[in-house]
């Protein structure tokens, strides 16, 4: 015969182990969870481990790297120029290398100079070239002339709301935006620019760095 007191520790001690079992389960999968997390953001981590951190002895980047990077909003709704036009949602930028330049559509000498240039970088690429995507992102309302519209074959030009710019894009010390490449990496994520009228074979340099750091996690095209 049992006592009230040796009762009522039964009905606890029976009812507490099915809770047990069930905490020990939510646990055991926030840590696989976890674990998977891990395994597939482990060859980004190691491939900026490899340029931020072990690289650095011996070499300066040309370009200036941000940091913490700037995810780029995936909720944007831009306006494509060119083409069938139509609009193209933020994520449609990710999976791949971006070179981003920012200039008017009412594009001057200076900004004919910087498509240029950008074309120029990515054709020094070499067989790496289909890595990178180059973009031209227009922050006001002006038309682009038709004429400048094959210079950017096989790239992006796309409206964008400035002030929704600014909140993602910021320039170096003492420049505008359009006076800045700004390199995304495939995840969209910001990291990196550099001044347009610097010297296009230490950008070339920085770019030929981070694709190889990237090897084992980019591939080649969307």
């Amino acid at each position: 015969m049992t006592t009230r007191g040796e009762d009522s520790l039964l009905q606890m001690s029976v009812h507490s182990m099915p809770q047990a079992d069930e905490a020990r389960r939510v646990r055991r999968g926030r840590w696989q969870m976890m674990l998977v997390l891990l395994a597939c953001a482990a060859p980004v981590i190691a491939s900026y481990f490899m340029y931020y951190v072990v690289r650095p002895q011996g070499r300066t980047n040309y370009g200036e790297l941000v940091l913490p990077p700037r995810a780029l909003p995936a909720d944007w709704q831009l306006q494509r120029v060119g083409g069938e036009g139509g609009v193209v949602p933020g994520s449609a930028l990710r999976g791949q290398w971006l070179l981003v330049t920012v200039q008017p559509g009412a594009c001057d000498a200076g900004c004919e100079r910087a498509l240029y240039v950008q074309r120029q970088l990515r054709e020094m690429l070499g067989r790496d070239k289909d890595r990178l995507d180059r973009v031209w992102l227009v922050p006001d309302g002006e038309p682009v002339r038709e004429a400048l519209l094959p210079a950017m074959s096989g790239g992006w030009i796309l409206r964008v709301d400035a002030s929704a710019l600014a909140r993602w894009l910021q320039p170096g010390e003492g420049r505008s935006l359009a006076q800045d490449f700004f390199i995304v990496d495939p995840r969209g994520d910001w990291m990196m620019r550099a001044p347009i009228d610097g010297e296009p074979k230490r950008i070339h340099k920085d770019l030929a760095r981070l694709l190889k750091a990237a090897e084992s996690w980019d591939e080649a095209g969307r």
